[in-house]
């Protein structure tokens, strides 16, 4: 990274200002006593001893992941941290799994605040762009409460900002190389994107739909020679460069200012800026159901090169006054993926038709969130909290750019003919038009509390709710032959002057191929809840949480089908009373017994439900669905925890749910009878029971010599069986079978073991700076990533093994450094079908569908606090 990109990140917060004129979206809000910007607590909560008693002490099950935890495991952003939980994998940018559990069904607080994805194939926001330099707590809640939102089965992710303790500011800078993609020659990247437009992900403005057709409904427009010459911003070139090593970049400072004789207030402002260069090269198949055989319908090599950048700001204001809180936090984050993808093989099972097709795509989200909150204690007994949030929010795949030919011999002179769909121009864009959420909750405390820390008797009563307005737009623009020659010899990462001169030459043109009635979709959804909660402490050792939930669920989705003027509206609403109860029993100040009951929903990710065909060159696609509905899950976990020590832990919860209407992904056959489409469908129902199993211990328990070694580790183990819906059985069955004949299966998603460990070594010096050493590995069992289609088996993501060392060094009160080797083992990432087919495998012996290596990382960071 040059040196003069540390001022241009100093850019990104008048940034975030002129973003919030340009666009509208998302939020939501929400409960609970987690503050964001605060001038309260002690630098002790950020430790892994205090959250460990946090945890002892919580009526929900709750866990969490400390400043101190981050730090000392080289954790570099938020999904990193979650990977540490027990039950928690993250599976290659389809975001977090719980229990095996995939992101649909969990859910996403930021300071106690809801937040909505700024990505619609994700559930919630991608959490490794949330930088954990602004990070003091994870929270994790398992089970269910009802000043939760309903949407949750897996679990309820609450990221808590950096409470202000003392001030202090840091700097801190990080390089990374990767054995795969740093210091490559030939790395291919969108013409302009490596340079400073790119750095700042401001070259999206050139990726913009064209201003003839910007505003305006598709009606099949031809644009002008000229037009096609200048009306389209960026280039079909791609640029080779040699990747320089991954870089990052951060700022934070925390200052406090006295208000009055028992006021304080607080100022926290961060600032983080990354940049990241992967390479991936491996398998890209497709099978397909030939009678009453399994074959290849792709046999494909792809090679991907992505540029990425990303952007976070937070800025935070805190106020304490005695039983006073009020708390505002603005925090914008910016990704944008620059991606080269090049295919080669044979599609549609033409195995003599050796075929090269290249994608050019950018994917860019911005978000920007606005939060306020405030608590206020009256007396002992009354406490009130409010607060809001505002999310302005979008997405966008700008000018994806594909173009198709026969395999050449020669790359710099390949022929390639107009037409035939052999140049696409696709621009997704994903809106928020308006989103707004509040809370509200009023606690009352009751009874005597005689000798005790707490009242006997809490009763709350609030409301939470949010409206999320959406409009989805999905175009195309082809270009076509004109007159005189339509075949032309082009450079493949240099096209753009032949293009122009076909433009010239009237032999090339583009125009808008959209649909002129389904390229446009609404989204409309609207949850407002009451809830009410009882907390009753009968005695020390007893506490009990008892919980209702009244939640309405209204949805409107509005579109048009392909050719269809008629406007469609799908507006389920419905009703839901969400009961809790929690119970926990301290058999002594070591051991604790807990139980939890409840019922629950989960809401589909935006894909799944928005009504449009999201278009891959390999002939793939992912079509959503408009009549997927809600899962409505029960819930029951029994849990016992031991805590021989403060730093010490052992546990043991068996889980069970029933999921009905379970949300799963499935390859079906596309309508042209090529290629596959990714679908969505509800199942009848689903069940799982499981068992997680958890430790921290010192191994100093075993000989002396071993006592600054600490041993984590924790595993979850489950069972699930689906009972397929009618549409699922339509799909899955193959001809000649019945529905009794199709094999059981295991619910889409759901990893049959997760395992994750760290072997720590912590020394300290005479100054009481510490010196430690850690290996962190996790791998989760083969899951179905998604349902087969007639004939064949499903298609499993296999284990993923990864272990991980971080060296830390705090060197002095100042000077902090990270040394962290990532995926040390190079496992291969592998999704495959498996081999339990209706149908005889036709394949070669090739059960591929993708499969890749990531490479081993390298990173080291220094920082410094002043």
């Amino acid at each position: 990274m040059k040196i003069n990109k540390l001022s241009i990140a100093v850019l990104f917060l008048s940034g975030s200002v002129f973003y919030a004129q340009e666009t509208k979206q998302d939020t939501i809000t929400k409960e609970k006593k987690i503050e964001g910007v605060v001038i309260q607590g002690s630098s002790n909560k950020k430790t892994e001893t205090a959250v460990l008693g946090e945890q002892k002490k919580a009526i929900v099950q709750k866990q969490a992941v400390s400043a101190e935890e981050i730090s000392r495991k080289g954790i570099s952003n938020v999904e990193q941290g979650l990977t540490k939980v027990t039950g928690i994998t993250t599976v290659e940018g389809r975001g977090l799994f719980v229990r095996g559990l995939e992101e649909r069904y969990n859910y996403l607080l930021i300071n106690g605040l809801g937040s909505p994805s700024n990505n619609p194939f994700q559930k919630i926001i991608a959490l490794k762009q949330f930088p954990t330099d602004v990070v003091g707590k994870l929270n994790i809640y398992k089970t269910f409460n009802s000043n939760l939102y309903g949407d949750f089965a897996g679990a309820t992710f609450d990221i808590e900002t950096l409470t202000i303790d003392k001030p202090f500011t840091k700097v801190e800078f990080s390089v990374g190389v990767n054995t795969l993609s740093t210091f490559r020659d030939n790395f291919k990247v969108a013409e302009g994107a490596d340079g400073m437009n790119g750095y700042l992900g401001l070259n999206s403005r050139d990726r913009r739909l064209p201003s003839e057709v910007r505003n305006a409904t598709p009606t099949n427009y031809r644009f002008t020679p000229n037009e096609s010459l200048n009306s389209f911003k960026d280039s079909w070139n791609v640029d080779n460069v040699k990747t320089m090593p991954n870089t990052s970049i951060g700022f934070t400072t925390v200052q406090k200012i006295k208000a009055g004789e028992t006021g304080n207030l607080g100022v926290l402002f961060s600032l983080n800026q990354s940049t990241k260069y992967s390479y991936r090269e491996g398998d890209n198949n497709q099978y397909r159901n030939n009678g009453p055989s399994i074959e290849l319908s792709n046999l494909l090599n792809k090679k991907e090169y992505e540029y990425e950048t990303e952007s976070s700001v937070l800025l935070g204001l805190g106020y304490k006054n005695k039983g006073t809180n009020v708390n505002l936090n603005a925090i914008y984050l910016q990704n944008s993926s620059n991606i080269i993808e090049d295919f080669t093989g044979y599609k549609n099972g033409q195995v003599l038709d050796q075929r090269f097709f290249r994608t050019n795509q950018q994917d860019i989200s911005r978000f920007l969130d606005l939060q306020l909150t405030a608590s206020q204690k009256v007396g002992e007994r009354h406490q009130f909290r409010a607060g809001a949030s505002y999310v302005i929010n979008s997405y966008s795949q700008p000018d994806r750019k594909i173009f198709e030919l026969t395999k050449p011999e020669d790359y710099t002179h390949a022929l390639i003919s107009y037409g035939g769909n052999s140049f696409i121009r696709q621009y997704l864009d994903v809106n928020g038009r308006f989103y707004g959420s509040a809370f509200g909750e009023y606690s009352v405390f009751l009874g005597d509390k005689g000798e005790r820390k707490d009242y006997p008797l809490q009763v709350s009563i609030g409301y939470n709710g949010f409206t999320d307005i959406r409009k989805n737009s999905y175009r195309f623009i082809f270009g076509n032959p004109g007159t005189g020659a339509s075949s032309v010899y082009i450079d493949i990462d240099r096209p753009q002057d032949t293009l122009n001169k076909s433009i010239s030459n009237n032999q090339l043109y583009y125009n808008e191929g959209s649909d002129s009635y389904s390229y446009l979709s609404n989204i409309y959804q609207f949850v407002n809840a009451g809830y009410a909660n009882i907390n009753y402490k009968p005695s020390e050792t007893w506490d009990i949480l008892l919980g209702g939930r009244f939640e309405n669920d209204m949805r409107v989705i509005r579109f048009n089908r392909p050719g269809n003027s008629k406007r469609e509206d799908i507006t389920p609403n419905k009703n839901y009373f969400l009961p809790s109860l929690s119970i926990k029993k301290s058999l002594n100040n070591k051991n604790n017994i807990r139980l939890s009951l409840s019922k629950t929903i989960t809401r589909p990710v935006l894909i799944e439900t928005m009504p449009i065909e999201y278009i891959n060159p390999d002939n793939s696609s992912i079509l959503g669905n408009a009549n997927i509905q809600n899962s409505e899950n029960y819930n029951v976990d029994l849990k016992w925890e031991y805590f021989p020590t403060n730093k010490e832990m052992f546990a043991v919860n068996l889980f069970a749910k029933k999921i009905d209407k379970a949300i799963e992904r499935s390859m079906a056959p596309s309508a042209n009878a090529s290629g596959v489409v990714v679908t969505f469908y509800n199942a009848e129902k689903a069940t799982l029971a499981g068992v997680e199993l958890e430790g921290i211990l010192n191994l100093g328990r075993f000989s002396e010599s071993l006592d600054k070694f600490t041993l984590g580790a924790n595993a979850t183990f489950m069972y699930t069986d689906v009972k397929r819906s009618e549409d699922q059985f339509k799909t899955e069955r193959p001809d000649g079978y019945t529905n009794e004949q199709l094999h059981r299966r295991g619910l889409q998603g759901a990893s049959p073991y997760t395992i994750n460990g760290d072997l720590k070594y912590e020394y300290k010096n005479s100054k009481n700076f510490s010196k430690t050493f850690s290996l962190v590995y996790n791998v989760s069992g083969s899951k179905i990533y998604a349902v087969g289609g007639s004939g064949s088996d499903n298609y499993y993501e296999r284990p993923f093994h990864q272990l991980d060392f971080v060296y830390q060094n705090q060197i002095d009160k100042n000077w902090n450094v990270k040394f962290r080797v990532q995926n040390i083992l190079n496992s291969k990432y592998r999704v495959e079908l498996g081999d339990n087919n209706y149908y005889t495998m036709n394949t070669n012996g090739n059960y591929s569908l993708n499969n890749y290596f990531n490479g081993v990382t390298f990173n080291f960071t220094v920082g410094y606090t002043f």
